[in-house]
């Protein structure tokens, strides 16, 4: 009888898959795999060779090793190069190389998630990161535009609020150096504390300073940034790569020093005049900070603010920015961009504009490219994006993929849950990610929040819907605020008067949201909706309103009216 030790099988049906294929290799009379041991034993006839056994298993994307004490000496040929695979001639492991290992790529969200998971779980992890650890979200992202937004609205308010009448306003002095070291102080503290630390502290994972990529679908090559090679091999691979700002094909664009919102973020100036190229979140997000900073802002959209949106929502934010005296050009296109004498002129068809800066904000696209996917047989759709179920599964069965580089929407909260999921599956779980509820939340003044259904995308989907909209200055809390700026939308199922869609552009409208998410989640109706307890003078009460609106008047009801 000959034994074995096989790793990377995590539960019954890998032990049923190895035996399977054991079975089928000639001259095997029987085998029995024990996966709670991660072991063979086969019942060979004579002349079957080990090296056969071993290649079998290997071609399951599993790893053996004749059980110690029953090897014969190194030889060569396939034995030997598995047994150089797994660190030397002569086979031995400890206990922690015997487990799972899992390779991922990337150190952002859904790759800190995952990684941090899959150790929990068990494995052994190796984590490859080409740029700076942390990703976009803390270094590039969500944290430093959220302090540059919040630093913008505080400038704001100091030079003009609903109560200038009785509170003097002032121009503030914008000490553009110092907010921008406040700002990147802040960015250095979260990605130590948040994922350097986390990394360095954890004998579960290593990290390789390199740029990735598959030799094949159980193999990543690691170009090292201290220079040479490694080879990592995997029993699974999660590859959390994000994505990267997408650059339009304009004429003349590429010549010149535009910015996109990496490098706006980190400006050491606040320019007189700035052109914006882009029409959904971070042009948006960005455009109405540098303007409530200083600049001069036009905004170029090819259609209109938020065009993928409900349409109300581009119309409330497109007056709310035209109010601050923010430029939006709806239906303009430039068709070529030169820079010339220190300032951007974009040829438009509506006729030729200037500007000191341009920051262009077109979407963000997946970093799959350099991966060499092919080799690992992983497919991608027609934007580069990572096809991915629910479970994170690519199409190639040892790989998974999370966050930005995947077709799922692009929030880091959806990537580092994603991240969650993918490691618990590769560890032999079971778990989904549902999407259906998603709060989704721009940090404009007012703010834009959407989850579930709008009207046109549930008409598309087949469903009859009813719908009532609210406008802000039916809400006591945004009366008391002299601040009625924008509306919030319900969205029902006919008949069943279920809510499945909520949509609001607010001051803090994402600070109601997640009322609304769960709210959907837990299949309420609009009537359920109304009948709950809400603070009263909060935002959040104006979900409450929207839904009396069903049945009601609310203009006739009394303050905090149940």
């Amino acid at each position: 009888m000959t034994q074995l030790k096989i790793s990377g099988m995590i539960c019954d049906s890998c032990a049923t898959h190895v035996r399977q294929a054991l079975e089928k290799v000639p001259g095997v009379q029987s085998a029995r795999v024990f996966y709670a041991q991660g072991s063979a034993e086969v019942t060979l006839a004579g002349g079957t060779q080990a090296d056969t056994l071993i290649a079998a298993v290997d071609a399951l994307g599993y790893r053996a090793r004749l059980d110690e004490g029953h090897a014969p000496p190194p030889s060569g040929g396939l034995l030997g190069k598995m047994q150089s695979w797994l660190g030397g001639d002569s086979g031995k492991r400890t206990g922690n190389e015997a487990s799972l290992h899992v390779a991922v790529i990337g150190s952002g969200g859904a790759a800190m998630a995952g990684a941090l998971k899959a150790a929990e779980r068990g494995a052994r992890v190796t984590l490859v990161e080409r740029g700076t650890i942390g990703g976009t979200c803390v270094n590039v992202g969500c944290v430093p535009s959220k302090i540059m937004i919040r630093a913008a609205h505080v400038a704001h308010l100091r030079r003009e609020s609903p109560f200038d009448g009785g509170i003097a306003a002032a121009a503030p002095a914008i000490l553009r150096d110092r907010l921008l070291a406040q700002q990147q102080g802040r960015v250095e503290e979260l990605r130590h504390a948040k994922y350097e630390s986390i990394l360095d502290g954890h004998e579960a994972i290593t990290v390789l300073r390199g740029e990735a990529r598959f030799q094949d679908g159980r193999t990543l090559a690691v170009k090292l940034e201290n220079g040479g090679e490694q080879t990592v091999r995997f029993d699974r691979c999660l590859i959390a790569t994000g994505a990267s700002p997408a650059i339009p094909p304009i004429p003349g664009l590429k010549d010149t020093p535009y910015w996109t919102s990496t490098e706006a973020l980190v400006s050491e100036t606040i320019p007189q005049r700035l052109a914006v190229i882009g029409s959904s979140v971070v042009a948006v997000e960005l455009a109405q900070a540098f303007a409530r900073l200083g600049s001069r802002v036009m905004i170029l959209a090819r259609s209109a603010l938020f065009f993928r949106e409900d349409p109300e929502i581009g119309k409330a934010l497109t007056a709310a920015f035209r109010a601050e005296g923010i430029e939006v050009l709806e239906q303009t296109q430039a068709s070529r961009i030169a820079h010339a004498g220190g300032e951007f002129v974009l040829t438009t068809n509506r006729g030729e504009l200037r500007a000191d800066k341009l920051l262009v904000a077109t979407g963000r696209a997946p970093n799959s490219r350099g991966l060499n996917l092919g080799a690992a047989g992983v497919n991608v759709n027609s934007q580069g994006a990572i096809v991915v179920d629910a479970g994170m599964r690519t199409n190639a069965a040892p790989v998974y993929a999370a966050g930005d580089c995947t077709d799922q929407p692009q929030f880091v909260y959806v990537a580092a849950a994603a991240g969650t999921r993918a490691a618990i599956n590769m560890t032999g779980g079971e778990a989904a990610l549902d999407l259906s509820a998603m709060p989704a939340v721009v940090f404009t003044d007012p703010q834009v929040a959407t989850v579930g259904y709008s009207e046109a995308q549930a008409h598309h989907d087949g469903i009859e819907t009813d719908s009532r909209v609210l406008t802000l200055d039916n809400v006591p809390r945004a009366l008391a605020n002299f601040d009625t700026r924008g509306f919030i939308k319900l969205v029902a199922e006919a008949g069943s008067n279920r809510l499945i869609g909520v949509q609001a552009v607010a001051p803090e409208a994402g600070e109601l949201i997640q009322t609304a998410a769960l709210a959907i989640r837990h299949r309420m109706t609009v009537q359920e909706l109304a009948d709950q307890l809400f603070p009263y003078l909060t935002i959040v009460e104006g979900l409450k309103l929207a839904a009396q609106t069903f049945t009601k008047d609310v203009k006739q009801l009394s303050c905090c009216a149940g």
